[in-house]
């Protein structure tokens, strides 16, 4: 095995190395960025380390993301993580003030690589989330939403008080799915009673209408999204692989952790958020 050093793009804050792998006739190179140690960044360390930096191919690249691209490697686009790291910083600040407000953080991401993690982070924080399909109309037609959370809090209660024995057994069984079915669509926005304070969404392009509808309510948010999405769209976007479940939780992980910090410097007489409950995955 043969490492030497060599430039990529004419960055001079990075050096690559090459590593020349030799087997039988034919070799295989693979390149590492690594920041230089004068200029060390441990954010940047965090990302670099879980492959945040990895965007999809330049076919794929929607043009509001490339003064975030940093190059290309393997057909694959690469972003600047010190921008990532800069973007990163100033949404966790919008996160803390929140919470020093003690505002309402609605987490918003369905693809399987975000489910679990955007459960933990949400149930973490006490903050409500969706990480089933987004029913259309949560934020827009929020009347009639409402009207289903009420249904569906009427059914827990009955349930709760054993007020349902008085019903058949068909009746009982009718209830109890109607109960599951409520829950599983609307079971985490419990408690919600207007738009919420901040969203942060996991993959905008994947979560197209929580987007919209967060736009047209005028609600800030907070989204993790590759190279294919429109940041243009986003009041805080940070730029990275949104498809790798590990930059997912190290981007969450930053997220909590701002609004635990922002939560525990909240005034006493701040405005209290709303009590919430955590969605189930669907």
């Amino acid at each position: 095995m043969v490492c030497e050093p060599v430039s990529l793009y004419g960055k001079p804050a990075f050096v690559v190395w090459r590593v020349i792998l030799h087997a039988n006739e034919g070799y295989a190179t693979i390149e590492c960025m690594l920041k230089e140690a004068e200029k060390n960044n441990p954010l940047v360390e965090k990302m670099f380390a879980v492959g945040a930096q990895y965007g999809y191919t330049k076919s794929r690249r929607h043009p509001s993301v490339v003064p975030f691209l940093f190059g290309a490697k393997g057909g694959a686009e690469l972003f600047d993580l010190d921008r990532t790291a800069a973007a990163l910083t100033k949404a966790c600040e919008a996160v803390k003030a929140v919470a020093q407000k003690r505002g309402t953080v609605l987490f918003v991401g369905s693809k399987a690589e975000a489910r679990q993690a955007l459960e933990r982070t949400a149930r973490r924080l006490n903050q409500p989330f969706v990480a089933g399909r987004w029913i259309g109309g949560s934020l827009t037609n929020w009347s009639e939403i409402k009207k289903r959370l009420a249904r569906l809090s009427e059914l827990t209660n009955a349930r709760e008080t054993g007020e349902v024995a008085k019903y058949t057994k068909l009746e009982r069984l009718m209830l109890e799915r109607e109960e599951n079915d409520l829950d599983l669509m609307f079971g985490g926005l419990r408690g919600l009673e207007g738009a919420p304070a901040l969203m942060v969404i996991i993959d905008p392009r994947h979560e197209k209408i929580a987007t919209e509808e967060a736009r047209c309510m005028k609600v800030p948010t907070v989204a993790f999204l590759n190279s294919d999405c429109d940041a243009n769209l986003i009041t805080y976007p940070i730029p990275g692989n949104d498809a790798s479940r590990h930059s997912i939780e190290m981007v969450l992980g930053e997220i909590a952790a701002a609004y635990e910090a922002g939560a525990a410097a909240a005034s006493p007489a701040a405005p209290v958020g709303i009590p919430t409950a955590a969605n189930t995955t669907n």
